[in-house]
């Protein structure tokens, strides 16, 4: 697996100040994408033991909240094998840190059920997430007033909630935001 880029001291992707990290490799090429040239999964620098180390390093901080991944698509097969062992040792070394994941499949349709995305490592690395934005960018439906997402199509879920129910949970701080910033 290759990853894009890092970024330190985000707050764009995710519930305060995260450490975000965008992933190459991406089969939806979703028109006016923001990082189509992540597109390529052969794009950046590959995902080694050093890179893990080094998200650690960034990780560690008390003020950083936790983890994004972006892409490219996290939820490629090849990406979620790369990216699976390095979440499972995240919650290992460090369990107060969330993690975000930005996916353009569909939980209940690509994700939870058989499709060109579901492999070996995909219920693993679903408990591995805390949220789950899911829903190919629509650039028809593109809004910078929405909160963590681009278009209003995309959901931002709570997976453990949605997981322990069986149907979908939204994210609970969407209701607590201030009136007229989002709409859904």
């Amino acid at each position: 697996m290759n990853y894009a880029t890092i970024k330190n001291c985000d707050i764009a992707n995710g519930e305060g100040v995260r450490v975000s990290l965008f992933v190459s490799g991406c089969t939806h090429h979703c028109p006016g994408c923001f990082n189509a040239e992540a597109w390529d999964f052969s794009y950046g620098e590959p995902f080694t033991e050093q890179t893990q180390e080094e998200l650690f390093s960034l990780l560690a901080p008390d003020y950083i909240a936790g983890l994004s991944l972006l892409g490219g698509e996290p939820f490629e097969p090849v990406n979620q094998r790369g990216l699976l062992p390095f979440l499972q040792e995240l919650r290992r070394r460090m369990p107060e840190k969330n993690v975000w994941c930005y996916t353009g499949y569909l939980l209940e349709t690509e994700l939870l059920a058989p499709s060109r995305a579901r492999c070996a490592c995909t219920d693993e690395m679903l408990r591995c997430i805390d949220i789950l934005v899911d829903g190919r960018f629509e650039e028809e439906k593109k809004n910078l007033r929405l909160l963590f997402r681009g278009s209003s199509n995309q959901r931002i879920i709570d997976l453990p909630a949605t997981l322990a129910a069986g149907q979908v949970v939204l994210w609970s701080k969407l209701g607590q935001e201030k009136k007229g910033r989002e709409t859904l």
